[in-house]
């Protein structure tokens, strides 16, 4: 069956196109008709002869056709070349990551000569996600102990207010005077079990990448004397004095909530940290477009690497097995993830038994 159309089509080759329409065409288009007397038949005959101008023009039309595919064609070998190199060289790039990422190999010897920027790059991200492995690991080890503390320490107090409601129930003819004593520590002690089951939240719900913000403009005056006088109880316990100092009617663009969150961490922090019989500063000042507020506290000097640290999550100063003080190391993070929200900076120092966090905000 191939043979007989590859017949067929030599057939229409040779009859239809090079004896047919083809030379019909050339005929009229590139030969010149002549009348001239022929020596050998001796009379005049018809002579046909190329017409040499059309046949030059004809040539240099074939010439730039050749030359225009023969570009298309060398473009076309060209990109099916650099797109089977690129296919190549990709294949041999995600080969080489495979082996460098679960390797330990430096990335030097992994990477040819050739790939020295790829083979930076790659030792660069490898060493930034070791860093950022290295932190979670450091903050799901924190977080796993702060909830092994926490579940021990939740024992003591439960036991007191189970212990001294059994004595209320059992003996039944004790003085009004123990029976109030009895109250107030049972009463005491739910007050602590409550403060560290609320830990135990703020641990399961904790993520500061959901915190959003409301703004509204806000008195930031009212606001910082209406915290402090909310922490009058507090403060009494060790004898504190917490002094305001702050220009009247200070306004702030914010989202009050959140800022007032803030505040309150970093307040209870001073208090928490503070030798008693002390004072606790709080001052406000205007610079520019932006507000500076500083709480000041006496109280043991941090170290250097603990104010390196002081606001990473899950970090507590107090690292002791059973505190009754403290928190769940979270309340730092979220005052510094708050401030920085608003654009705004937050600092810690300590030198001299004094402690100073200083937070910067923009007016507006």
């Amino acid at each position: 069956m191939g043979i007989i159309l590859a017949v067929i089509i030599i057939f229409w080759f040779f009859d239809i196109v090079l004896n047919g329409m083809i030379v019909d065409w050339f005929e009229n288009n590139y030969m010149t008709t002549y009348e001239e007397y022929i020596p050998d038949v001796g009379k005049v005959g018809i002579i046909h002869r190329p017409n040499w101008d059309m046949l030059k023009q004809l040539l240099f039309v074939v010439v730039i056709a050749i030359l225009f595919i023969g570009m298309l064609v060398v473009i076309l070998v060209s990109h099916l070349y650099a797109k089977s190199r690129v296919r190549k060289n990709t294949k041999e790039i995600g080969k080489m990551l495979h082996d460098y990422i679960l390797s330990e190999k430096d990335a030097a010897d992994i990477f040819p000569e050739n790939y020295g920027d790829i083979a930076t790059q790659m030792s660069e991200i490898k060493a930034q996600m070791r860093s950022h492995e290295q932190i979670l690991k450091e903050e799901t080890a924190r977080k796993n102990d702060l909830i092994l503390y926490l579940a021990h320490d939740l024992k003591t107090p439960l036991a007191s207010v189970i212990g001294y409601l059994n004595l209320l129930r059992d003996e039944r003819h004790i003085s009004e005077d123990l029976q109030e004593r009895y109250l107030s520590i049972s009463l005491e002690k739910a007050e602590r079990l409550e403060d560290l089951i609320n830990e135990f939240f703020d641990i399961a719900r904790f993520n500061l990448t959901d915190i959003s913000l409301q703004y509204s403009k806000i008195n930031l005056t009212r606001l910082l004397e209406q915290l402090a006088y909310e922490f009058k109880p507090m403060l009494k316990e060790k004898n504190l004095t917490c002094n305001l100092q702050i220009p009247d009617d200070l306004m702030l663009r914010c989202d009050a909530n959140k800022i007032q969150r803030a505040f309150d961490n970093l307040l209870r922090n001073a208090v928490i940290y503070s030798y008693p019989d002390t004072e606790v500063n709080v001052t406000v000042v205007r610079q520019n477009d932006d507000v500076v507020i500083k709480f000041i506290n006496h109280g043991d000097t941090i170290s250097k690497e603990n104010l390196e640290r002081i606001f990473e999550q899950f970090y507590r100063l107090d690292i002791s097995r059973s505190t009754s003080s403290g928190g769940a190391g979270l309340g730092l993070a979220i005052s510094k993830r708050i401030i920085e929200l608003h654009h705004g900076t937050i600092t810690a120092s300590s030198e001299n038994d004094l402690i100073e966090f200083t937070v910067t905000l923009p007016t507006s």
